[in-house]
């Protein structure tokens, strides 16, 4: 497709800007700006590289596209990197939310700044390779390097709690990881290569499916994260600065999705027809429960955490739905909670910076001082909850129709989902935004600064955008989906005819 190697520009651009980083000396103020302005303009040259995937991008083919490929590890894997129509919508989410996790610490992070800027860069790198990677070894590697920033990010510049909160998220995190592993080596044994294209069309005995779903699922469950393995999530958070909060909800959180689009789906077809019922009960628990467990939210952090796990059950159900519209609006809900949920986390990040709580108490009638930032809070808070012409209603109405098609009752009582996160999402706003301005120390409150407007004012027109037309989306991934879906019905279509010709021989 290129002429010159695009993809890997794109994803290890950043780290030319950690370069730059490292050769800054000095902790004072100047010092400190320069390192926000090289972080800056890094992220924003490496979002308008990966613009240029999008224009050169071929929605038509399910095919890789921008293939790089090079030998490797003595052979035993290989440097091969490209996207398509699922993993490329993620990338442009990533490179376009960095930008503003490094314009919202302008203020907010002062000791530390070139480190701090540092391990944003690398972690943008790890990110953008993990949804690029062709080989399952350089998959593993990026997937679970991205763990070591995150960690550095919550440990160093985290809240009161920050140790105990870093350390909770990277050993769930790696416990899942290391069954990954083992799974990767048993495909490596059967299937004689490491070569995710190649992989997808191997067939793997029932048995090692079985197995190896089981271990990719311990992984990519906990990344999502599914009930019940979300407890590191709310306390990550929680602890996190308010840019690590946005990575973390917007794009880390995507990853368990992609795995199972990437890995679950295509390699191992039988095994997640058998296990689609327990990925079902899972998602409806994970809805239902972490609702309910919002609504009892006293820190609007947390309270935005657990309806992130919420609105991965979603993702989830649509995605092991196996249907067009269950697939393409999982995609699309990945997406659309990229936005809502990071730009909610920056509007806590907002009246955090001025107020040093996060207590729902704390607050009540902001918009009498800060009707800007009211009205920006309202549409995400729509959007949230899934009001048509935003872009939460497409993702959620797309995966609750791809559900409703296979079954009834899981759909059904995932609607229930929907009345609950409105319930949390309006008692949360009419806490924090109406009602009278009585506590002192909120009488002086300051409404967004430009730097705030910045930030917001992009995500909200997005928001509305993508609810009122979400074609480029749903356009960029459906061939993809397309193809992904037809392999499956064909694999579990294949053994369920085999199975009636055994029993009618028999």
């Amino acid at each position: 497709m290129a002429s010159w190697p695009i993809l890997s520009v794109t994803t290890f651009l950043p780290l030319v800007g950690v370069l730059f980083l490292m050769a800054l000396r000095g902790d004072d103020e100047a010092a400190k700006r320069n390192a926000r302005w090289v972080a800056l303009w890094t992220t924003l040259v490496t979002f308008a590289l990966s613009l240029m995937l999008v224009w050169r991008f071929d929605p038509s083919t399910a095919d890789f596209q921008f293939v790089e490929k090079a030998r490797w590890l003595g052979g035993y894997a290989s440097y091969h990197m490209g996207v398509d129509g699922i993993s490329l919508p993620l990338i442009i989410l990533t490179t376009a939310i960095m930008p503003f996790c490094i314009i919202a610490s302008w203020e907010s992070v002062q000791k530390r700044v070139k480190e701090y800027m540092i391990a944003f860069l690398v972690l943008e790198t790890l990110m953008i390779g993990t949804f690029s990677a062709l080989d399952l070894v350089l998959f593993y590697l990026f997937f679970e390097a991205g763990l070591i920033p995150m960690f550095l990010i919550i440990g160093i510049w985290g809240g009161t709690r920050r140790v105990y909160a870093s350390f909770k998220f990277f050993l769930y995190t790696l416990a899942g990881s290391v069954l990954m592993l083992l799974a990767i080596m048993a495909m490596y044994w059967n299937a004689g290569t490491t070569d995710i294209p190649a992989l997808m069309k191997h067939g793997f005995p029932h048995g090692l499916q079985t197995w190896a779903w089981l271990a990719f699922f311990a992984s990519f469950a906990v990344k999502m994260p599914m009930w019940p393995v979300h407890t590191w999530l709310p306390d990550a958070h929680v602890e996190a600065p308010t840019a690590g909060s946005v990575i973390l909800a917007a794009i880390l959180l995507k990853m368990g999705g992609y795995g199972f689009l990437r890995f679950s789906l295509p390699m191992f077809p039988l095994a997640s027809a058998d296990f689609a019922p327990l990925v079902f009960a899972l998602s409806v628990v994970a809805i239902i429960y972490t609702s309910l467990v919002a609504l009892m939210q006293e820190d609007i952090k947390k309270l935005i955490a657990y309806s992130s796990v919420a609105h991965m059950g979603f993702v989830t159900m649509g995605i092991f739905a196996v249907t067009s519209q269950g697939v393409g609006g999982g995609i699309f809900q990945m997406v659309s909670h990229g936005i809502v949920s990071g730009a909610l986390f920056l509007c806590v990040g907002v009246v955090y910076d001025r107020m040093h709580t996060r207590e729902i108490a704390a607050y009540g009638g902001l918009v009498e001082r800060m009707p800007l930032y009211a009205a920006a809070f309202m549409v995400f808070t729509m959007a949230n909850v899934g009001l048509p012409g935003t872009s939460g209603f497409v993702g959620e109405f797309l995966t609750l129709i791809g559900t409703f098609k296979i079954n009834i009752p899981v759909a059904t009582l995932a609607t229930l989902g929907v009345i609950l996160s409105a319930a949390y999402a309006l008692w949360l706003y009419r806490k924090v935004i109406f009602g009278k301005l009585e506590k002192p120390s909120l009488i002086n409150i300051q409404d967004l600064n430009y730097r705030e407007i910045v930030v917001l004012a992009p995500l909200v027109v997005l928001t509305i955008l993508f609810g009122v037309y979400p074609k480029p989306v749903l356009d960029m991934s459906s061939v993809s989906v397309e193809a992904l879906i037809a392999n499956y019905n064909q694999a579990v279509g294949g053994k369920k005819t085999a199975a009636i010709q055994f029993l009618v021989r028999d």
